[in-house]
């Protein structure tokens, strides 16, 4: 019987243990794809003795897979780009609530959502062909859709996300009329059907099959920063503006992520995420990959982000992003913005 008691405690003894070494693991799902994240976990797993087991993919097959995985998924975090891939996982009812007073006092009310966060931002911009296109003439995205542009934009799919949060942000901005009414001049001045991703559209301006397009900054900033000479010469055949400076601003857009509600381990998972608002991870999260921290007291010294000058920025929540998407899908879709 004093047998049986004792392997009873053992057994007792080995749950206890193995739950407590679960708490050493976090199961981080990410869309996120740069080498330089690669130090950044380490740098957590350092800091914490807590082990990442990483799983990449694109965004929709890493939400299908939590979805199918329901209860027993072992996700604990889903970090992702752009606030309408986040706005989607919300949706689905993804997102357990968050509550860190070191996550609300670091990242600003406008980077973040009740159950989700921003840790990086990046800014889309106009790039326009410095010989066929005139900076004065597109200083707004709304001028985008003057005829005068006509045969001479490109763009990428109106179904990606960085098209759906920047249309989204326009709608809060004009009301959702006249940003159909954009959508449709844009259309009307497309110099080729949308495709590609925004280095595709940047090297289009460049070469002049276009004469203007929008772009995330962090791959101008790629540019600016390779050594090689055909990247040097494309940069020389483009010029950066930032939009809408006498009005709302430039659209901000993100990189962030939440804990899922079937999180295994929670307890690592906000220590995770706490982690990700700290100096050094802004540092490595924000710098890594040419963007900006979402922490305000993290200076990032990075000379292609310098080169490209102080703006405005929109301080749109990001959270209104999300609640726009839909509509903004449905207006580039009538719009014929494929």
């Amino acid at each position: 019987m004093k047998s049986k008691v004792f392997l009873i405690s053992l057994l007792a003894a080995g749950t206890v243990a193995t739950v407590s070494a679960q708490e050493k693991v976090l199961n981080l799902y990410s869309a996120r794809h740069y080498q330089t994240d690669e130090a950044l976990y380490a740098n957590f797993t350092k800091q914490t003795g807590i082990k990442i087991n990483r799983i990449e993919a694109k965004e929709d097959e890493l939400l299908e897979r939590i979805r199918n995985e329901g209860a027993n998924s072992p996700a604990d975090i889903f970090l992702t780009v752009d606030a309408a891939r986040l706005a989607k996982a919300d949706e689905l009812g993804l997102f357990a609530p968050v509550k860190s007073k070191l996550l609300e006092e670091r990242i600003p009310a406008n980077l973040r959502s009740p159950d989700w966060f921003a840790f990086s931002t990046r800014a889309r911009v106009i790039v326009a062909n410095k010989a066929a296109v005139k900076a004065e003439d597109v200083q707004n995205y709304e001028d985008l859709a003057n005829p005068k542009l006509k045969g001479k934009v490109c763009s990428r799919s109106g179904s990606h996300p960085y098209n759906i949060s920047l249309m989204s942000a326009l709608i809060a901005h004009i009301g959702e009329a006249k940003a159909e009414e954009w959508a449709r001049g844009v259309v009307a001045n497309f110099a080729r059907t949308p495709k590609g991703g925004d280095t595709d559209q940047i090297k289009s301006v460049a070469a002049g099959e276009c004469g203007v397009a929008v772009s995330n900054t962090y791959y101008l900033a790629r540019l600016l920063r390779s050594e090689k000479p055909e990247d040097k010469r494309l940069m020389e055949q483009v010029t950066v503006i930032w939009p809408n400076q006498k009005s709302f601003g430039a659209h901000i857009n993100i990189s962030g992520g939440g804990m899922l509600k079937t999180a295994p381990h929670k307890e690592s998972a906000v220590k995770f995420l706490e982690y990700l608002a700290g100096d050094d991870a802004q540092r490595y999260f924000a710098d890594g990959n040419n963007e900006w921290p979402a922490v305000a007291s993290v200076v990032v010294k990075n000379p292609a982000l310098d080169a490209m000058g102080k703006f405005k920025a929109d301080n749109l929540p990001v959270a209104t992003l999300a609640k726009n998407a839909a509509a903004a899908q449905r207006i580039y879709d009538r719009a014929g913005w494929k």
